[in-house]
C-alpha cells in the first residue's frame, strides 16, 4: 500500500484502500479474479467496525458494495475489461447449502468487508462466482451503491415476508440505505408503501422516491392505522428496540414484521400478547442468496434504481463515515475510486 496518514481516531486514509485500523469512531477507517474497483459504498456495518462493535481484528479493508472492471482472471467466464458488480456474500460455494442455492446457510457465511477484506480499495480479489455483469443502465456510482442493501431488502420483502402486489408495507426509518431500497423494491413489486422518519425533509424525499405517504416517527402506529384502517400487511424493520413496539401496533392481524437490524440497540422488549393474539409473524433476515441477487439484477433491468445520497473520493472516507454516523444521509453514501 501507499503511505498512510493516521488520524486521531485511528482511521487511515490510504492511497489504495480504506482500512479499519482501530475501533475509535468514523475516522478509524480510511483509503480467482482481480477487479479494479470504480465505486464502493459504505453501510452501517462499516460504522459498527469503526466503533468497535464487531468482533473484527484490524486491519481490515472495509465496504461490502463494489463495482469495477476485471483486470485479470483465472476463470474463463471473465476477461480483462469486463464490467462487473460484486455479490457481497462470503461463502464456500461448495457445501450442501451453497449447492442448493442457500448461501445464507453456508457454515462459512459472512459479509464482504466484515468476514473478508472489502471493496474500498483500488484492486479487489474475489471468487469468480461472486461476480455478475454490471447493469448497463447504471452509472458506476449507482452500480457501487445497490448490492448489499438491495439484496437484503429484496430477501426481506419477497422471500421472508412473502410480499404480494396490492398489499401494504410500512418502512420504518426511511432514510437508511436498506430502507430506501425497501421503498423502491416494495413499490416495484406493486405494494402500497408508507414510511416513517423524524425528519420532515426525509419524509418528503421518501414520497418523492415512491412512498404513498410518510409519517413522523413518534407514535407512528396511530398515523398508520388512520391511513389504512386496520394496519399494514408488512412492516419492514431495521431500527430495533426504539421502534419494535410501534411496528407491532402498526400491523394487521396475521401480518408480518421482518427485520434485518438493530441500530437502536441489540436487545428489545416485545409485548408477547400482541404477538400471539395478533397471530403475527416476526421474521429475521440477513443478506441474501445468489438467486435473490440475480432477481435484483433482473429487477434493475426492469427499471428498479438505487438512490445515491452523496459521493466521496476514497481518500475522504472519514468524511463519508461521519455523514453516515450523523444520520444525515438519504440513500447510499458512495466512495469513488480512482
Amino acid at each position: 500500500m501507499t503511505s498512510a496518514r493516521a488520524t486521531e481516531t485511528g482511521v487511515l486514509s490510504q492511497g489504495r484502500a480504506a482500512v479499519f485500523e482501530e475501533p475509535i469512531g468514523p475516522s478509524g477507517v480510511p483509503g480467482a479474479v482481480a477487479v479494479e474497483i470504480r465505486a464502493a459504498s459504505i453501510n452501517h456495518l462499516d460504522l459498527f467496525l469503526a466503533h468497535g462493535a464487531q468482533r473484527v481484528t484490524p486491519p481490515r479493508v472495509i465496504a461490502a458494495d463494489g463495482a469495477g472492471v476485471v483486470r485479470a482472471s483465472a476463470d474463463p467466464a471473465w476477461r480483462p475489461g469486463d464490467e462487473v458488480v460484486i455479490y457481497p456474500v462470503v461463502c464456500d460455494w461448495e457445501c450442501e447449502w451453497c449447492q442448493k442455492g442457500e448461501n445464507v446457510r453456508c457454515p462459512r457465511f459472512g459479509v464482504v468487508g466484515e468476514h473478508s477484506d472489502g471493496t474500498a480499495c483500488e484492486l479487489f480479489h474475489i471468487d469468480a462466482r461472486n461476480l455478475f455483469r454490471k447493469p448497463k443502465s447504471l452509472s458506476w456510482t449507482e452500480a457501487g451503491a445497490f448490492p448489499l442493501t438491495f439484496l437484503t431488502a429484496w430477501r426481506m420483502l419477497t422471500t421472508r415476508a412473502r410480499l404480494r402486489a396490492g398489499e401494504t408495507v410500512l418502512v420504518v426509518g426511511a432514510s437508511a440505505g436498506v430502507a430506501v431500497a425497501a421503498i423502491r423494491i416494495a413499490k416495484h413489486l406493486g405494494a402500497r408503501v408508507f414510511a416513517t422518519s423524524r425528519s420532515e425533509a426525509k419524509r418528503t424525499r421518501a414520497v418523492e422516491i415512491g412512498a404513498d405517504d410518510a409519517f413522523d416517527s413518534t407514535d407512528f402506529s396511530k398515523a398508520v392505522r388512520a391511513a389504512t384502517g386496520d394496519g399494514v400487511d408488512v412492516v419492514f424493520e431495521h431500527v430495533g428496540a426504539a421502534t419494535i413496539s410501534e411496528s407491532m401496533r402498526s400491523v394487521v392481524q396475521g401480518g408480518r414484521i421482518v427485520t434485518c437490524g438493530s441500530t437502536s440497540g441489540v436487545k428489545a422488549e416485545i409485548a408477547m400478547p400482541r404477538l400471539f393474539w395478533g397471530q403475527l409473524d416476526l421474521l429475521g433476515s440477513t443478506m441474501g442468496n445468489v438467486g435473490e441477487f440475480k432477481a435484483v439484477l433482473e429487477a434493475i433491468d426492469g427499471g428498479l434504481r438505487p438512490v445515491v445520497d452523496s459521493v466521496y473520493p476514497l481518500a475522504d472516507v472519514e468524511a463519508a463515515l461521519t455523514r453516515l454516523d450523523a444520520a444525515e444521509q438519504f440513500g447510499k453514501v458512495v466512495l469513488s475510486v480512482p
